[in-house]
């Protein structure tokens, strides 16, 4: 007759709870350990709020983006106008609700665009070396040396102001620094044993570098994006702001500041608030990004 422990009868034994805990998912750590940080959850309530707003803003808007009524220009703040009205009587708090669309808008796509494009040249330098490693990095090195800004400026000044153009121009601008993050993990990964393996079995260089290579390298991607969109919205304001950005009537911060600045002596309500939006959407994205920074750290995750 077989031998049975009484100590494990009914009872889970200690080395499958332990081997459970090892294969719970990495990221659902990450999330625990995010979770830890107020300061990281306080940024991630700041961007679901505003995600939220941007899909449901047909509902939270009381007016439409352009509604425009010329008696109740420069209404103060009030119950009735939660954020007063500008000169052209358009309520404020609508226009900054839908202004929300354009400004995730810009700062996702435009990350996209320089995570893709970037993440891309610096994988392929990375892993080829030589030559192509140095060919592609000498001119990161040269957009890195002009000011991003001054860059997108002088890209949305050839291509025209328009939403679709400060998003490329934004993204062109942000992509060596994705190009350098992945440069850098890809050269302290492509040597690792399971690359090794994959190409002992006869993958390809470019399955190597999708499937097994970019994913170990995402930490760093991740939180460079998340800090990347807090630039791109600040980017897509600043372009508005000197009017090479999106065009009036559309609602977004930079633009809206930037009608407002005219009136800020006598009518303060019309500056301010896009302008505490811009600050309190940056701020919460940059605590987010902080707090992943943090959480993908493998040194801190004791």
């Amino acid at each position: 007759m077989a031998n049975v422990n009484p100590a494990m009868d009914g009872k889970i034994p200690q080395a499958d709870v332990k081997i459970a805990k090892k294969k719970r998912s990495q990221w659902f750590e990450v999330w625990l350990r995010l979770k830890k940080s107020k300061a990281a959850m306080v940024g991630l309530a700041i961007i679901v709020i505003l995600i939220f707003s941007a899909i449901f803003a047909d509902f939270i808007a009381p007016e439409g983006i352009d509604d425009q009524d010329l008696d109740r220009r420069f209404v103060s703040p009030s119950a009735e106008h939660f954020m007063g009205t500008d000169h052209l009587g358009r309520d404020i708090f609508s226009r900054i609700v839908y202004g929300s669309r354009i400004s995730l808008q810009v700062g996702f796509i435009a990350v996209g665009i320089a995570a893709l494009a970037g993440g891309s040249l610096g994988a392929i330098a990375g892993y080829y070396g030589g030559k192509l490693d140095n060919g592609i990095m000498r001119a990161m090195d040269i957009l890195l040396a002009i000011p991003s800004i001054l860059l997108a400026i002088s890209i949305v000044a050839a291509l025209g102001p328009s939403l679709a153009n400060v998003m490329i121009a934004v993204g062109i601008s942000s992509m060596p620094s994705y190009a350098r993050i992945v440069r850098a993990s890809v050269l302290t990964i492509k040597d690792q044993e399971f690359v090794e393996a994959a190409k002992a079995i006869g993958a390809n260089d470019l399955r190597i570098i999708i499937k097994h290579i970019l994913p170990n390298a995402m930490a760093p991607i991740i939180v460079q994006a998340t800090l990347g969109v807090a630039g791109a919205i600040l980017s897509a304001a600043g372009l508005s702001f000197i009017g090479l950005g999106i065009q009036p009537p559309n609602p977004e911060w930079g633009s809206m500041l930037a009608s407002g600045r005219h009136y800020i002596r006598d009518y303060w309500h019309i500056a301010t608030f896009p302008g505490l939006t811009i600050m309190i959407t940056i701020f919460g994205l940059n605590l987010l990004g902080d707090g992943l920074r943090d959480a993908l750290d493998p040194r801190l995750k004791n």
